[in-house]
């Protein structure tokens, strides 16, 4: 093995360390943005988090002014949420006969127990 070929491999060496640099350098460039654009969304939640509790605020004095019961409405408008997700959960199911079975909806062989298949044994 001569000068020349570890010359060679030095090279190489030195061009894929000068790659992996130029790589590092663009991630840390990456991370940095990421951070900046992490500690923007931050500031923005909290604006409208604080924006939100002034709103709520002002709705339960008017409420309150008004006598609008606001524990009653949310919680109706929480129950009313939680039935359309339930709809869309069901038609998201596909509706078929096994699946609203296990749903606890009949199917239209329901009122038929399994011991009576076919239905002319008693006549």
């Amino acid at each position: 093995m001569g000068f020349g070929d570890t010359a060679k491999k030095i090279q190489t060496l030195a061009d894929k360390a000068e790659r992996t640099y130029q790589k590092i350098n663009e991630l840390r460039t990456e991370v940095e943005e990421t951070q900046s654009t992490v500690v923007e969304t931050s500031d923005r939640v909290q604006a409208l988090e604080n924006e939100m509790a002034e709103q709520r605020a002002v709705l339960d004095a008017v409420a309150t002014e008004v006598g609008v019961d606001l524990e009653s409405v949310s919680t109706e408008a929480h129950i009313t949420d939680a039935e359309e997700v339930a709809a869309t959960k069901r038609g998201e199911d596909g509706g078929d006969e096994q699946g609203d079975a296990e749903h606890g909806d009949a199917g239209p062989d329901a009122d038929e127990s399994p011991d009576d298949e076919s239905g002319d044994d008693d006549k």
